[in-house]
C-alpha cells in the first residue's frame, strides 16, 4: 500500500515511546504514521519497571484496564547484606496519581497491547518493515524517503517529525545531534527466566562488593536477575549457559534450572541529548536520553517525554496554539530528565559497594534511619524519586518552593452526582480543564478570565463532608464532581480559595487564587500570545 503524500505528524520507531505518542495522536485526533523498520515489536523482555505516571498516560489512551490485567502491581525492593540479610526496604503504599509507585510488566506484552490500540483510529496507520532512508525539512515541513519492505522507496511529507529509534537513533545522527553525560565501563549481566516457583513479589537486591546482584520478579511466572560483572571478565565466558545458571544458583536454587528466555550483557549510560528539537524534528525516549538501569526509569521518562509532545503537536496541528508551543517540549523535559538519571545514578552506588566496609556503613546507616520514622518514610515511600516540576515552560511560575505551578496534579477517586466513582482523570476528559475549589456550590465566585485558546472547560470540587446541591445548577451533572476522600483537598487547601488550570497532560498550568486572580490571567494570555511566535 502506497504512502500518503502527507501526514501531520510522523513517528520513526515502534517501542514504548512511538508507540505511546502514537495512541495519544489518535486519541488527539490527528492525523499520523507509525514507521517501524522491523517486521513486528520486540519479542524479548527488556524494559521490566513501569511506574503510576506512565500507567496514568496509558490510562489517557483507554488502555491501562489490558494492560493492568498483565503486569505485577505495587513491588518494592528489599536490600540484603553480603552475608544474606536483609538490612531495608522500599515498598512505597502511596498512589498520589492513581496507581501503585513501582509494577512489573514485560516488554513484549505491552508493545503488543500498545500495537493493538492503534487499530481504534483510522486516521494513525502503523507501518512495520518500513525503514526512513533520509529525511530533509523546510520551512513548511519534513520530506522523507522510506525503504518499504518490497524495496520500493517511496516519497511522503509531514508537518512534524518525531524520532523516538532508539539509543542508535538514525534521526539524531542525521541531524547531527551529541549526546552529554558520560558511559561507564561496568557491566552486567542481564538473564530472564520462565516459570519460576518463587513467589516473592518484591525485589531483592544483593548488596555484596563479590559480585552485586538483583532477583526482580516478572507477572506469569516470570524473573529476571542481573549480575555485575567484573573488569578481568569476559562477556563470551559470562553468556556460557553452566556459568549463568551457577550464578543464578548461588541466590536461588529453585530457579537454577529454569528455561532461559533472554541472555544479554551491557553496560550503562548517564547520556542527554544537547538538543531535543532542530526545526520541525523532535528526539524523544532513548534518541534523547540514555539512564542506567538502576531505577526502572529509562522507558518511564520517554513515556513522559510522549505525553508532553503528544498533546503540544496536537494543539498546534489544530490551530489552538502557535508553534512556539513546541519550544516548551525541551524546556520542561530535559532538567528532569538528567534529575532522574543523577537519582539512579545514586541508587547505582548504593548497590554496588566497592568493598566490605562500605558495604558495612551502608547497611549500618539504613538501620539507623529506620529508627526514625520520617527519614524511614522517605526511603520506604520512595520520596527520593524527584516529582515532576516545570519550572519554565508553558506554566505560571510564582516563586514559591511549594506552589503546585508545573507540578503534575494529583489523581483521587471523585463522586458524579449520579453517584459514580471514578479517577479524576476520567471524569475530567482531554483538554485543558479549571478545577474550582473553595466556594461551596451556589457561593459566588469572581470572574477567572482564561484564554479563549485554551477551550478550558469548567469543574467544581465539592468538598469530601458535602453534598450535591439540589436541585444541580444548569450543566452541573458533567461539571460537578465530589472530591471522595478528601484528596483534592488536601493539596489545594494551602491556597484556598482558588481556581487550578491543569493542561491535557494534567500538569498545573496556574494556580489562580480567587484573592487576586488578575496576574495569573494576565500571564496565562502572555503565554498564548507568545506560542504565536515561531518555533527555533
Amino acid at each position: 500500500m502506497p504512502l500518503k503524500p502527507h501526514y501531520s505528524v510522523i513517528v520513526v520507531g515502534a517501542g514504548p515511546t512511538g508507540l505511546v505518542i502514537a495512541n495519544i495522536l489518535g486519541v488527539e485526533r490527528v492525523e499520523t504514521l507509525l514507521l517501524e523498520r522491523n517486521e513486528r515489536t520486540v519479542s524479548e523482555p527488556r524494559a521490566v519497571s513501569i511506574d503510576d505516571e506512565s500507567l496514568r498516560t496509558i490510562q489517557g489512551v483507554g488502555l491501562v484496564d489490558t494492560v493492568l490485567g498483565d503486569i505485577v502491581q505495587g513491588y518494592g525492593s528489599h536490600y540484603f547484606s553480603p552475608s544474606g540479610r536483609p538490612f531495608a526496604r522500599v515498598q512505597p503504599a502511596v498512589q498520589e496519581y492513581g496507581f501503585p509507585r513501582r509494577s512489573a510488566f514485560r516488554q513484549p506484552v505491552l508493545e503488543a497491547q500498545l500495537r493493538e490500540g492503534l487499530r481504534h483510529y483510522s486516521h494513525v496507520e502503523a507501518r512495520f518493515s518500513h525503514r526512513l532512508e533520509q529525511f530533509e525539512q523546510d520551512a513548511e515541513g519534513v520530506t522523507l524517503r522510506v525503504l518499504g519492505p518490497d524495496g520500493t522507496l517511496r516519497t511522503t511529507r509531514c508537518d512534524y517529525l518525531v524520532g523516538c529509534d532508539g539509543s542508535r537513533s538514525g534521526v539524531r545522527e542525521r541531524l547531527g545531534i551529541a549526546m552529554d553525560g558520560s558511559s561507564f565501563g561496568e557491566r552486567w549481566l542481564i538473564v530472564d527466566l520462565l516459570g519460576t516457583p518463587d513467589r516473592f513479589r518484591h525485589t531483592r537486591v544483593y548488596c555484596d562488593p563479590r559480585r552485586p546482584a538483583i532477583s526482580l520478579p516478572g507477572p506469569n511466572g516470570t524473573r529476571r536477575y542481573e549480575f555485575m560483572l567484573h573488569a578481568d571478565e569476559r562477556d563470551e565466558d559470562l553468556l556460557r549457559e553452566e556459568v549463568i545458571r551457577q550464578m543464578i544458583g548461588e541466590r536461588s536454587a529453585g530457579d537454577r534450572d529454569l528455561q532461559i528466555a533472554r541472555k544479554v550483557v551491557y553496560a550503562f549510560h548517564a547520556r542527554v541529548v544537547q538538543r531535543w528539537r532542530d526545526g520541525r524534528v523532535f528526539l524523544a525516549g532513548d534518541a534523547a536520553h540514555l539512564s542506567p538501569p538502576f531505577a526502572g526509569q529509562g522507558m518511564n521518562s520517554g513515556i513522559r517525554d510522549a505525553l508532553n509532545l503528544g498533546w503540544k503537536l496536537a494543539s498546534v496541528v489544530r490551530g489552538e496554539l502557535g508553534p512556539g508551543l513546541l519550544d516548551t517540549y525541551e524546556q520542561e523535559r530535559k532538567p528532569h530528565a538528567w534529575a532522574l538519571i543523577d537519582m539512579a545514578m545514586r541508587i547505582g552506588r548504593f548497590m554496588m559497594p566497592t568493598g566490605a566496609v562500605q558495604a558495612f556503613m551502608m547497611q549500618n546507616l539504613m538501620r539507623l534511619l529506620s529508627v526514625f520514622p520520617p527519614a524511614r518514610d522517605y526511603v520506604m515511600q520512595m520520596k527520593f524519586k524527584p516529582k515532576p516540576r516545570y519550572r519554565a515552560g508553558f506554566v505560571v511560575p510564582d516563586g514559591a518552593a511549594d506552589s503546585l505551578s508545573g507540578r503534575l496534579f494529583v489523581q483521587p477517586q471523585v463522586e458524579s452526582p449520579g453517584g459514580r466513582r471514578m479517577p479524576l482523570d476520567d471524569a475530567l476528559g482531554r483538554g485543558f480543564r479549571l478545577l474550582v475549589f473553595g466556594p461551596l456550590p451556589g457561593d459566588p465566585l469572581p470572574e477567572v478570565q482564561l484564554p479563549p485558546a485554551l477551550g478550558a472547560e469548567r469543574f467544581f470540587i465539592v468538598p469530601q463532608d458535602y453534598n450535591f446541591p439540589h436541585p444541580l445548577p444548569a450543566g452541573g451533572e458533567r461539571t460537578m464532581l465530589r472530591d471522595c476522600a478528601g484528596g483534592i483537598e488536601a493539596v489545594l487547601r494551602p491556597f484556598t480559595p482558588c481556581a487550578v488550570l491543569l493542561r491535557p497532560d494534567r500538569y498545573v498550568a496556574a494556580v489562580i487564587p480567587f484573592s487576586h486572580p488578575e496576574p495569573a490571567c494576565r500571564s496565562l494570555a502572555g503565554l498564548v500570545e507568545a506560542t504565536q511566535l515561531p518555533g527555533k
